[in-house]
Protein backbone atom coordinates (compact mmCIF):
# COMPACT_ATOMS: atom_id res chain seq x y z
CA UNK A 1 0.00 0.00 0.00
CA UNK A 2 1.06 3.58 -0.61
CA UNK A 3 1.84 6.02 2.18
CA UNK A 4 1.65 9.22 0.12
CA UNK A 5 0.35 10.64 -3.15
CA UNK A 6 3.66 9.95 -4.93
CA UNK A 7 3.36 6.25 -4.10
CA UNK A 8 -0.25 6.18 -5.25
CA UNK A 9 0.72 7.75 -8.60
CA UNK A 10 3.51 5.18 -8.99
CA UNK A 11 0.98 2.38 -8.39
CA UNK A 12 -1.33 3.78 -11.08
CA UNK A 13 1.52 3.78 -13.60
CA UNK A 14 2.78 0.36 -12.52
CA UNK A 15 -0.56 -1.43 -12.43
CA UNK A 16 -2.57 0.33 -15.14
CA UNK A 17 -0.87 2.87 -17.40
CA UNK A 18 2.66 1.52 -17.93
CA UNK A 19 3.00 -2.25 -17.52
CA UNK A 20 6.57 -3.46 -17.53
CA UNK A 21 6.30 -4.80 -21.09
CA UNK A 22 4.98 -1.47 -22.39
CA UNK A 23 7.21 1.17 -20.79
CA UNK A 24 7.62 4.66 -22.21
CA UNK A 25 11.15 5.43 -23.47
CA UNK A 26 13.09 6.97 -20.63
CA UNK A 27 16.50 8.02 -19.38
CA UNK A 28 17.67 9.93 -16.31
CA UNK A 29 19.56 13.06 -15.32
CA UNK A 30 23.19 11.93 -15.61
CA UNK A 31 25.19 11.16 -12.49
CA UNK A 32 27.82 13.82 -11.84
CA UNK A 33 25.92 16.49 -13.78
CA UNK A 34 24.65 18.11 -10.60
CA UNK A 35 21.15 19.14 -9.65
CA UNK A 36 19.14 20.62 -12.50
CA UNK A 37 18.09 24.09 -11.32
CA UNK A 38 14.73 25.62 -12.19
CA UNK A 39 16.43 28.09 -14.56
CA UNK A 40 18.82 25.71 -16.37
CA UNK A 41 18.15 25.18 -20.07
CA UNK A 42 20.63 22.36 -20.76
CA UNK A 43 19.86 18.86 -19.50
CA UNK A 44 22.61 16.23 -19.37
CA UNK A 45 21.09 12.76 -19.62
CA UNK A 46 22.29 9.18 -19.21
CA UNK A 47 22.90 7.99 -22.76
CA UNK A 48 23.42 4.37 -21.70
CA UNK A 49 19.67 3.95 -21.18
CA UNK A 50 18.76 4.93 -24.76
CA UNK A 51 19.15 3.47 -28.20
CA UNK A 52 20.35 5.78 -30.96
CA UNK A 53 16.80 6.04 -32.25
CA UNK A 54 15.54 7.06 -28.79
CA UNK A 55 18.27 9.71 -28.55
CA UNK A 56 17.29 11.08 -31.94
CA UNK A 57 13.69 11.28 -30.72
CA UNK A 58 14.75 14.09 -28.35
CA UNK A 59 15.46 16.43 -31.23
CA UNK A 60 13.78 19.83 -31.60
CA UNK A 61 10.04 19.88 -30.89
CA UNK A 62 9.86 16.79 -28.69
CA UNK A 63 8.26 17.03 -25.26
CA UNK A 64 10.17 15.41 -22.38
CA UNK A 65 9.10 15.05 -18.76
CA UNK A 66 10.98 15.12 -15.46
CA UNK A 67 8.79 14.54 -12.41
CA UNK A 68 5.74 16.79 -13.04
CA UNK A 69 7.53 19.30 -15.25
CA UNK A 70 7.26 19.20 -19.03
CA UNK A 71 9.96 20.68 -21.28
CA UNK A 72 10.20 20.88 -25.03
CA UNK A 73 13.48 20.28 -26.77
CA UNK A 74 15.09 22.85 -29.06
CA UNK A 75 18.50 21.25 -29.75
CA UNK A 76 20.21 17.88 -29.25
CA UNK A 77 23.90 17.08 -28.69
CA UNK A 78 24.26 13.29 -28.97
CA UNK A 79 28.03 13.43 -28.46
CA UNK A 80 27.83 14.96 -24.97
CA UNK A 81 24.37 13.54 -24.23
CA UNK A 82 22.85 16.97 -23.70
CA UNK A 83 19.56 18.47 -24.79
CA UNK A 84 18.61 22.14 -24.80
CA UNK A 85 15.08 22.73 -23.54
CA UNK A 86 12.46 25.32 -22.80
CA UNK A 87 11.32 24.84 -19.19
CA UNK A 88 7.82 24.66 -17.78
CA UNK A 89 6.02 23.78 -21.01
CA UNK A 90 2.25 23.30 -21.42
CA UNK A 91 1.30 25.00 -18.17
CA UNK A 92 3.68 23.08 -15.89
CA UNK A 93 6.06 24.79 -13.48
CA UNK A 94 9.85 24.79 -13.81
CA UNK A 95 11.32 23.06 -10.76
CA UNK A 96 14.60 21.73 -9.37
CA UNK A 97 15.41 18.09 -10.22
CA UNK A 98 18.08 15.97 -8.55
CA UNK A 99 20.57 13.69 -10.27
CA UNK A 100 19.07 10.36 -11.25
CA UNK A 101 15.52 11.63 -11.69
CA UNK A 102 13.77 9.88 -14.56
CA UNK A 103 13.27 11.72 -17.86
CA UNK A 104 10.48 10.36 -20.07
CA UNK A 105 10.49 11.01 -23.79
CA UNK A 106 7.12 12.08 -25.25
CA UNK A 107 5.14 10.40 -22.46
CA UNK A 108 1.70 9.08 -23.34
CA UNK A 109 0.41 9.83 -19.84
CA UNK A 110 2.13 12.72 -18.10
CA UNK A 111 2.72 12.60 -14.34
CA UNK A 112 1.11 16.03 -13.93
CA UNK A 113 -2.06 14.78 -15.63
CA UNK A 114 -2.13 11.69 -13.42
CA UNK A 115 -1.63 13.84 -10.30
CA UNK A 116 -4.53 16.07 -11.34
CA UNK A 117 -6.67 12.98 -11.98
CA UNK A 118 -5.82 11.66 -8.50
CA UNK A 119 -6.94 14.98 -7.00
CA UNK A 120 -10.18 14.82 -9.04
CA UNK A 121 -10.90 11.27 -7.89
CA UNK A 122 -10.26 12.10 -4.22
CA UNK A 123 -12.56 15.13 -4.43
CA UNK A 124 -15.25 13.00 -6.09
CA UNK A 125 -15.28 10.35 -3.33
CA UNK A 126 -17.54 12.50 -1.16
CA UNK A 127 -20.45 12.09 -0.43
CA UNK A 128 -20.37 8.38 -1.31
CA UNK A 129 -17.41 7.96 1.05
CA UNK A 130 -16.17 10.29 3.76
CA UNK A 131 -13.32 10.69 6.22
CA UNK A 132 -13.90 10.34 9.97
CA UNK A 133 -12.11 12.55 12.47
CA UNK A 134 -12.49 12.45 16.28
CA UNK A 135 -11.30 15.53 18.15
CA UNK A 136 -11.08 16.61 21.78
CA UNK A 137 -13.10 19.81 22.23
CA UNK A 138 -13.30 21.83 25.44
CA UNK A 139 -16.84 23.04 26.02
CA UNK A 140 -17.04 26.82 26.13
CA UNK A 141 -19.67 29.40 26.98
CA UNK A 142 -21.85 30.01 23.94
CA UNK A 143 -20.22 28.51 20.86
CA UNK A 144 -16.79 26.84 20.57
CA UNK A 145 -14.75 27.48 17.44
CA UNK A 146 -12.95 24.52 15.89
CA UNK A 147 -9.25 25.32 15.71
CA UNK A 148 -7.71 28.65 16.56
CA UNK A 149 -7.17 31.88 14.67
CA UNK A 150 -3.39 31.29 14.50
CA UNK A 151 -3.70 27.60 13.54
CA UNK A 152 -6.92 27.07 11.62
CA UNK A 153 -6.12 23.49 10.54
CA UNK A 154 -8.50 21.67 8.19
CA UNK A 155 -11.73 22.07 10.17
CA UNK A 156 -13.37 23.71 7.14
CA UNK A 157 -13.57 20.21 5.60
CA UNK A 158 -15.95 19.09 8.38
CA UNK A 159 -19.42 18.28 7.07
CA UNK A 160 -21.43 17.13 10.08
CA UNK A 161 -21.26 15.67 13.56
CA UNK A 162 -21.59 11.90 13.83
CA UNK A 163 -21.65 11.85 17.63
CA UNK A 164 -20.13 13.27 20.80
CA UNK A 165 -19.39 11.89 24.27
CA UNK A 166 -18.11 13.25 27.58
CA UNK A 167 -17.61 12.16 31.19
CA UNK A 168 -19.31 15.39 32.35
CA UNK A 169 -16.78 15.97 35.12
CA UNK A 170 -13.39 17.45 35.96
CA UNK A 171 -10.69 15.21 37.32
CA UNK A 172 -8.23 16.21 40.00
CA UNK A 173 -4.52 15.61 39.45
CA UNK A 174 -3.48 11.92 39.44
CA UNK A 175 -7.08 10.73 39.88
CA UNK A 176 -8.44 7.60 38.16
CA UNK A 177 -10.13 8.83 34.98
CA UNK A 178 -11.49 5.37 34.11
CA UNK A 179 -14.00 5.31 36.97
CA UNK A 180 -16.60 7.54 35.29
CA UNK A 181 -18.64 6.42 32.30
CA UNK A 182 -18.85 8.32 29.04
CA UNK A 183 -22.29 9.54 28.02
CA UNK A 184 -23.66 11.14 24.83
CA UNK A 185 -23.47 14.90 24.47
CA UNK A 186 -26.04 17.00 22.66
CA UNK A 187 -24.43 19.48 20.27
CA UNK A 188 -24.84 21.16 16.90
CA UNK A 189 -22.45 22.22 14.15
CA UNK A 190 -22.51 25.91 13.25
CA UNK A 191 -21.38 27.26 9.88
CA UNK A 192 -19.90 30.75 9.97
CA UNK A 193 -18.66 33.00 7.14
CA UNK A 194 -15.04 32.87 6.00
CA UNK A 195 -13.23 34.98 7.12
CA UNK A 196 -14.89 35.20 10.54
CA UNK A 197 -14.05 38.01 12.98
CA UNK A 198 -14.84 37.79 16.70
CA UNK A 199 -13.67 39.09 20.08
CA UNK A 200 -12.02 36.54 22.39
CA UNK A 201 -12.45 36.28 26.17
CA UNK A 202 -9.86 39.05 26.63
CA UNK A 203 -11.75 41.40 24.34
CA UNK A 204 -9.13 41.13 21.59
CA UNK A 205 -10.42 41.06 18.01
CA UNK A 206 -9.41 37.87 16.17
CA UNK A 207 -10.01 36.68 12.62
CA UNK A 208 -10.39 33.11 11.35
CA UNK A 209 -9.41 32.78 7.67
CA UNK A 210 -9.21 29.71 5.42
CA UNK A 211 -7.32 30.30 2.18
CA UNK A 212 -7.70 26.74 0.85
CA UNK A 213 -10.54 24.25 0.84
CA UNK A 214 -14.22 25.00 1.59
CA UNK A 215 -14.86 28.66 2.39
CA UNK A 216 -16.53 28.18 5.78
CA UNK A 217 -15.59 28.47 9.47
CA UNK A 218 -17.06 25.88 11.84
CA UNK A 219 -18.05 26.05 15.49
CA UNK A 220 -19.95 23.80 17.90
CA UNK A 221 -22.74 24.69 20.28
CA UNK A 222 -23.22 22.31 23.22
CA UNK A 223 -26.34 21.75 25.30
CA UNK A 224 -26.69 20.19 28.75
CA UNK A 225 -23.00 20.22 29.63
CA UNK A 226 -21.07 22.76 31.69
CA UNK A 227 -18.34 24.97 30.29
CA UNK A 228 -14.80 23.67 30.72
CA UNK A 229 -15.59 19.97 30.41
CA UNK A 230 -13.85 17.88 27.74
CA UNK A 231 -15.96 16.39 24.96
CA UNK A 232 -14.86 13.96 22.28
CA UNK A 233 -16.61 14.79 19.02
CA UNK A 234 -16.59 12.55 15.95
CA UNK A 235 -16.99 14.38 12.66
CA UNK A 236 -17.83 13.39 9.11
CA UNK A 237 -15.35 15.16 6.84
CA UNK A 238 -14.60 15.62 3.20
CA UNK A 239 -11.25 14.26 2.08
CA UNK A 240 -8.61 16.99 2.16
CA UNK A 241 -7.53 18.00 -1.32
CA UNK A 242 -3.87 17.09 -2.01
CA UNK A 243 -1.54 19.94 -2.89
CA UNK A 244 1.61 17.92 -3.62
CA UNK A 245 2.96 14.41 -4.04
CA UNK A 246 4.45 14.43 -0.54
CA UNK A 247 1.00 14.67 1.09
CA UNK A 248 0.32 11.50 3.08
CA UNK A 249 -2.84 9.47 2.58
CA UNK A 250 -3.45 9.49 6.34
CA UNK A 251 -3.43 13.30 6.41
CA UNK A 252 -5.92 13.40 3.53
CA UNK A 253 -8.16 10.95 5.41
CA UNK A 254 -7.87 7.99 3.02
CA UNK A 255 -8.05 4.40 4.25
CA UNK A 256 -5.91 1.70 2.62
CA UNK A 257 -8.96 0.09 1.02
CA UNK A 258 -9.75 3.31 -0.88
CA UNK A 259 -6.56 3.07 -2.98
CA UNK A 260 -7.97 0.63 -5.58
CA UNK A 261 -11.06 2.87 -5.92
CA UNK A 262 -8.93 5.91 -6.75
CA UNK A 263 -6.60 3.93 -9.02
CA UNK A 264 -9.45 2.52 -11.11
CA UNK A 265 -11.02 5.97 -11.42
CA UNK A 266 -7.72 7.58 -12.44
CA UNK A 267 -7.07 4.90 -15.06
CA UNK A 268 -10.56 5.37 -16.51
CA UNK A 269 -10.19 9.16 -16.51
CA UNK A 270 -6.82 9.02 -18.26
CA UNK A 271 -7.99 6.56 -20.91
CA UNK A 272 -11.26 8.26 -21.75
CA UNK A 273 -11.33 9.02 -25.45
CA UNK A 274 -7.95 7.46 -26.21
CA UNK A 275 -7.18 4.85 -28.85
CA UNK A 276 -5.66 2.32 -26.47
CA UNK A 277 -3.00 -0.03 -27.90
CA UNK A 278 -4.01 -3.67 -27.96
CA UNK A 279 -1.16 -4.67 -25.66
CA UNK A 280 -2.28 -2.18 -23.01
CA UNK A 281 -5.89 -3.27 -23.40
CA UNK A 282 -4.94 -6.89 -22.86
CA UNK A 283 -2.88 -6.01 -19.80
CA UNK A 284 -5.68 -4.00 -18.16
CA UNK A 285 -8.20 -6.72 -19.03
CA UNK A 286 -5.97 -9.21 -17.23
CA UNK A 287 -5.76 -6.91 -14.19
CA UNK A 288 -9.55 -6.67 -14.03
CA UNK A 289 -9.90 -10.42 -14.45
CA UNK A 290 -7.60 -10.95 -11.46
CA UNK A 291 -10.00 -8.75 -9.48
CA UNK A 292 -12.88 -11.00 -10.58
CA UNK A 293 -14.29 -8.34 -12.87
CA UNK A 294 -13.42 -9.41 -16.42
CA UNK A 295 -13.97 -7.08 -19.34
CA UNK A 296 -17.11 -8.03 -21.25
CA UNK A 297 -17.16 -8.13 -25.03
CA UNK A 298 -19.63 -5.24 -25.18
CA UNK A 299 -17.78 -3.03 -22.71
CA UNK A 300 -14.83 -0.78 -23.33
CA UNK A 301 -11.89 -0.84 -20.98
CA UNK A 302 -12.93 2.54 -19.63
CA UNK A 303 -16.49 1.42 -18.86
CA UNK A 304 -15.24 -1.77 -17.24
CA UNK A 305 -12.89 0.24 -15.04
CA UNK A 306 -15.75 2.51 -13.99
CA UNK A 307 -17.97 -0.49 -13.20
CA UNK A 308 -15.16 -2.07 -11.20
CA UNK A 309 -14.68 1.21 -9.33
CA UNK A 310 -18.41 1.37 -8.59
CA UNK A 311 -18.30 -2.15 -7.16
CA UNK A 312 -15.48 -1.15 -4.81
CA UNK A 313 -17.27 2.09 -3.90
CA UNK A 314 -20.44 0.22 -2.93
CA UNK A 315 -18.50 -2.17 -0.71
CA UNK A 316 -16.71 0.68 1.06
CA UNK A 317 -19.94 2.65 1.39
CA UNK A 318 -21.75 -0.27 3.04
CA UNK A 319 -18.95 -0.58 5.59
CA UNK A 320 -19.04 3.13 6.44
CA UNK A 321 -22.82 3.19 6.80
CA UNK A 322 -22.71 0.10 9.03
CA UNK A 323 -19.99 1.53 11.28
CA UNK A 324 -21.31 5.11 11.36
CA UNK A 325 -25.13 5.17 11.11
CA UNK A 326 -26.74 8.54 10.64
CA UNK A 327 -27.06 10.34 13.98
CA UNK A 328 -30.38 11.49 15.43
CA UNK A 329 -30.82 15.20 14.76
CA UNK A 330 -33.71 17.37 15.97
CA UNK A 331 -33.80 21.10 15.20
CA UNK A 332 -30.12 20.95 14.30
CA UNK A 333 -29.07 19.28 17.58
CA UNK A 334 -27.26 15.94 17.38
CA UNK A 335 -28.25 13.50 20.15
CA UNK A 336 -25.79 10.69 19.41
CA UNK A 337 -25.65 7.64 17.15
CA UNK A 338 -28.52 5.27 16.54
CA UNK A 339 -27.55 1.69 17.33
Amino acid sequence: MSSDIAGLIDRVFREYLEPMDDLNSYTAIAAGSGTLSASATTVTFNGDLLTQEEKDAMDAGTIIECEQELMYCTDLDTVNNQVTVVRGALGTTAATHAEGKVIKIAPVFTRKAVFDAVVDQINNLFPTLFAVDTQSVTVGDGYTLLGSYDSVGTHNYVVSIIGAISQYTDFSSNSDTTGVNFAPVTCSLIELPNPFTYNDSDGVERTFTYSTGPSVVHAIQFAGISSGHTSYVTFKKKFIEPTGESDTLATIGLEDEYEPIIMAGVAAQMMAGRDIPAATTDYISDQLAVSNYPVGSSNSVRNSLLQYQQLLLNQARKYLRAKYPESVSVDGLVFGIQS
